[in-house]
């Protein structure tokens, strides 16, 4: 029997992505952002979430997508990733998916598609693809303990 393993997927572009759900703090509707000067392109800015400042990643702009303003349906996923909370800004979240891991893939080693190196794996569940992205190299930090 294979283990099954959680994730919160979400849409960009109507794809769908996934990230582990042991990554996941909580899912917010979009706060207001502060621009935050000298700061990576992709980093939108800072929220204020309930008195803690926390850096807000536009996943749209950091996957080389067209920009499009945040609608109601956007969100704002916070993740707990090394002992720091980020939010990754997404065009809307769906649901927490269980995957097996017979349903798990390696990522296809396709270098044409420019989101390819921050996909990890890709899941399948009920006809549907659901790109699991590796959130270190998503949010650009060193990866400490393996």
């Amino acid at each position: 029997m294979s283990e099954i393993k959680e994730f919160v997927t979400f849409k960009l572009n109507q794809e769908h992505y996934g990230i582990d759900i042991n990554n996941v703090e909580n899912i917010e509707k979009v706060l207001p952002i502060t621009r935050v000067p000298y700061s990576s392109q992709y980093v939108k800015g800072v929220v204020n979430l309930r008195g803690i400042i926390v850096p807000v990643v536009d996943l749209r702009s950091r996957f080389g997508l067209e920009a499009k303003p945040a609608t109601d349906e956007s969100r704002i996923i916070i993740i707990n990733l090394e002992d720091m909370k980020i939010g990754m800004l997404v065009d809307s979240s769906s649901e927490v998916l269980q995957i097996s891991e017979d349903d798990i893939d390696a990522s296809p080693n396709v270098k044409k598609d420019i989101n390819n190196e921050f996909i990890k794996n890709i899941g399948k569940k009920n006809g549907r693809i659901i790109m699991l992205i590796d959130l270190f190299k998503v949010l650009n930090i060193e990866q400490h303990n393996e």
